[in-house]
């Protein structure tokens, strides 16, 4: 029997369709994962760094003042990301604090954040199916997004890393386009919700600008009837980014330009850009769709010129000043940051699950296009797909992006099939179209089938897709190590970057490297401590202040610098050559570690 309310069907209502679905994943992720876990942070080095970044705002660091002062060299590392994400969790973390002990607070904060931020996804997600497709549709979207969710290490319980709060905040841009009725306030959420994405990553920015572009061009075709909605989206979009650059940004750092976080450059066009689609669609304008389209192209053209002006060093990649030696030694070696060509030359099994189901769904708006079958709803999810799809093949990061958006117009094709299906009871090849879309719309399913081909059924696992370096083979660490170096006076410890964060984390010295790129000093130097010779490397060692160092014989990038330099001091350890500057803290390995105190004349 169907429930009813005053308002309709609660299957067809907005609001509990979305909470059924979220508790019932959100359940399903507590169930599933708590019993087994060992730690209630994320493994992942992002998610260790930001607990970090957060006990240093709960332990009185300023509020602007973004320096990790316990990474790197002598001077600390200014990280890049935004508080706009430390508060929330910082606030979750004092208030858990008022009934259980610091650590427990930390944990249950970090279990609840992502199941929170969870549900700022379902509901645009929701609320856009709804729009493309109706009530059939509604229920399709979330039941896939559920699978994407679930999937999804960006949203297990323990995940602090900024990209899930990225990926909530493009579905809220998304969703707000495919208003069919362009409502102002739809476009002045949108705006808002495109600034805040651009503020807590510069990840985002290609996406934002795509999203720009779609509202342009639909006050460039539409004219008057779009105006409104131009302008809510301009304004807000200004109005938002300057809130929130005043707000995270120090004074003395107003007129800095960086390529990887919310600064002058990004604020300064984001807002030309903004106000200049207000004015322009505040004009009182010949109702024209030529003259549109030639103001919007000048428009263009000078926002293209200010960008050269003010931030010539953004239009391009932002990791091209990274030292060679990182990226041969650090940065090829990240699996979030690989390529699809890598992809397909290392591990090809992963690549239709990374990338199958993007390209299906642009296929899918291109062909909805041609039919002329919701034209501009294609369109508008076809030009954020494309971006999304072009970063995803630089970067495979960027598949979480594209795989999130294409749930939208194959919900619809999905939704349409069963229409003729239901329709044409007696037609198997309706049905098996209906089965076979369905599954091609879930990246999972593309990585299952990979793995399932290569190496059989017991190498499938529900993070298969995942593309963060959490819990890499060979990596070391753990409590016996922790003890150890808490034993020792508070320094500066030496270990391969993949454990600077835990480091710091869990004892009280600074860790020289961390996988950051704006700790190319920290990085490179112990870099240059595996690779030079035993004698030369005191020298690095005595530079950095080093005063112990952990040695991981299996951490991949060691093996990489001891096959590089087989005569370096990495490759010495390996063989049981220690140089009488180091001394052995215990007698054999902790946790895969052989911790060496640093002795000095």
């Amino acid at each position: 029997m169907q429930v009813v309310s005053g308002r309709g069907a609660i299957s067809s209502r907005l609001a509990p369709v979305v909470m059924i679905y979220w508790l019932a994943i959100s359940i399903m992720a507590l169930v599933i994962k708590l019993p087994t876990a060992t730690d209630l942070i994320g493994a992942d080095n992002d998610d260790i760094m930001r607990l970090v970044e957060v006990r240093d705002l709960l332990g009185g660091q300023s509020w602007f003042d973004m320096m990790q002062y316990r990474l790197g060299l002598a001077d600390g590392t200014l990280m890049h990301w935004s508080r706009l994400v430390d508060l929330p969790i910082a606030a979750l973390i004092k208030f858990f604090s008022l009934f259980m002990a610091m650590p427990l607070a930390e944990g249950v904060a970090a279990t609840v954040w992502p199941l929170l931020v969870s549900l700022l996804l379902f509901v645009p997600l929701g609320l856009a199916g709804r729009r493309i497709g109706g009530v059939v549709t509604l229920h399709l979207v979330l039941g896939i997004g559920a699978i994407f969710v679930f999937t999804n290490i960006k949203f297990q319980p323990g995940a602090l890393d900024h990209h899930n709060v990225q990926l909530a905040l493009a579905m809220w841009v998304t969703a707000m386009l495919v208003d069919p009725q362009y409502r102002r306030s739809s476009y002045a959420v949108a705006g808002i919700a495109a600034a805040l994405a651009i503020a807590v990553g510069a990840e985002t920015v290609p996406f934002v600008a795509a999203a720009c572009i779609c509202v342009v061009l639909q006050w460039a075709w539409h004219g008057r009837s779009f105006a409104g909605a131009a302008k809510a989206f301009g304004l807000c979009l200004t109005l938002a980014i300057s809130a929130a650059f005043f707000a995270t940004v120090p004074p003395y750092r107003y007129a800095v330009v960086t390529c990887d976080n919310l600064s002058f450059g990004f604020y300064s066009l984001t807002a030309i850009g903004g106000a200049g689609l207000f004015i322009l669609a505040s004009l009182p304008l010949p109702d024209k769709r030529l003259l549109r389209f030639a103001m919007l192209g000048a428009a263009g053209v000078a926002l293209l010129a200010a960008a050269r002006a003010i931030a010539p060093e953004c239009l391009g990649n932002p990791l091209a000043n990274l030292d060679p030696l990182l990226v041969e030694l650090w940065l090829n070696g990240v699996s979030e940051a690989r390529s699809i060509v890598a992809e397909m030359r290392d591990t090809p099994e992963l690549v239709g699950g990374f990338y199958a189901v993007g390209l299906f769904a642009i296929l899918v708006c291109l062909a909805r296009i041609a039919c002329r079958s919701k034209v501009e709803t294609h369109v508008v999810l076809l030009v954020l797909l494309l971006v999304s799809f072009a970063v995803a093949a630089i970067q495979v990061r960027g598949t979480i992006f594209s795989n999130l958006l294409s749930i939208l117009p194959l919900s619809l094709l999905i939704a349409d099939i069963r229409v003729r299906a239901n329709a044409d009871r007696n037609n198997p090849g309706l049905a098996a179209a209906y089965i076979v879309t369905v599954l091609a719309s879930v990246p999972v399913v593309w990585g299952v089938v990979g793995i399932l081909v290569k190496e059989g059924v017991g190498a499938v696992d529900l993070n298969i897709l995942s593309t963060d370096n959490a819990g890499e083979e060979g990596e070391c660490g753990g409590p016996q190590t922790w003890s150890a170096l808490n034993a020792l006076p508070v320094g500066v410890i030496a270990s391969p970057s993949n454990s600077g964060a835990e480091i710091i984390r869990f004892t009280r010295h600074r860790a020289l490297s961390a996988p950051y790129h704006r700790n190319q000093g920290g990085m490179l130097t112990e870099l240059h401590i595996g690779l030079a010779q035993p004698d030369e490397a005191k020298a690095f060692i005595d530079g950095a202040g080093v005063t112990a160092l952990t040695f991981c014989k299996s951490d991949p990038q060691t093996e990489r610098l001891i096959a590089m330099k087989p005569d370096g001091l990495y490759a010495a350890l390996a063989r049981g050559d220690i140089p009488p500057y180091l001394q052995p803290v215990a007698t054999g390995p902790l946790d895969g570690f052989m911790i060496y105190r640093v002795v000095r004349d």
